[in-house]
């Protein structure tokens, strides 16, 4: 049953086409400030400090949430996201953007309630101002070298992982772009699948490390490829099953 098969999605460059964050950032014309800023700040705090100049510009919370209205979201992934969640998929999304932006996203192209979880850094609207704080805050350090320090995607494999029972044969299909996603791989077991995107960064560093992944590769170029290797790998698992 494709009931047995939970899937983590990467957000940025992966379930949408463009990055959420620079997104806002040259849409709502703020790429000098972030330049200057770029290697001052770490990213988490970088994205804050945004949004606290927008604040101070102006800029009100509808306005950030019609700015994210417009990055697109290709039909051929709602598509893929709302079959594999009839067919009875747990669909998950574990990314380093924020959840305002995420879950904004989500509902504009209806297909938030298809996910049973997302991790990423939270988010609120504190007397008008939108704030981003880090999913792991500085007192509960990961530890882990591979990843930013506000989130850990290994760490999140690890936990969904252990909330599976032992008489239960769950299967997990990682799907990313990043840097930050290889962490996350490298926690997958044999009979997992990995869909890094191809000529991206986490594509890059498995090839360089073939040696280390356990789960099985499939690679995907755009929108269109990811669906299609998608639904085949979930109708596999169904036959498997």
């Amino acid at each position: 049953m494709a009931g047995s098969v939970v899937i983590l999605f990467d957000f940025d460059r992966t379930l949408i086409e463009d990055d959420s964050d620079r997104w806002v950032i040259t849409n709502l014309g703020l790429n000098e400030l972030f330049h200057q800023l770029l290697h001052a700040l770490p990213w988490n705090s970088l994205m804050d400090r945004m949004l606290e100049e927008l604040y101070t510009q102006g800029k009100t919370v509808d306005d950030i949430v019609e700015c994210l209205k417009g990055i697109p979201l290709n039909p051929h992934v709602i598509a893929v996201i709302k079959s594999a969640h009839a067919l009875g998929c747990d669909l998950k999304v574990v990314s380093d953007s924020n959840l305002f932006y995420i879950k904004t996203i989500l509902e504009h192209n209806g297909v938030y309630n298809c996910f049973s979880e997302i991790t990423t850094n939270p988010a609120l609207v504190d007397g008008g101002r939108l704030r981003i704080f880090p999913y792991h805050d500085a007192a509960s350090s990961h530890g882990c070298d591979l990843c930013p320090p506000n989130l850990c995607k290994g760490r999140v494999i690890q936990q969904i992982r252990s909330s599976i029972s032992e008489n239960e044969s769950k299967k997990i299909i990682y799907v990313g772009d990043g840097m930050n996603d290889f962490c996350p791989t490298l926690k997958l077991v044999a009979g997992d699948c990995v869909m890094p995107r191809k000529n991206f960064p986490l594509w890059g560093r498995i090839w360089k490390n073939f040696q280390l992944v356990k789960a099985i590769v499939y690679e995907w170029d755009d929108s269109e490829d990811l669906a299609r290797i998608l639904l085949e790998l979930i109708n596999s698992k169904s036959i498997e099953d």
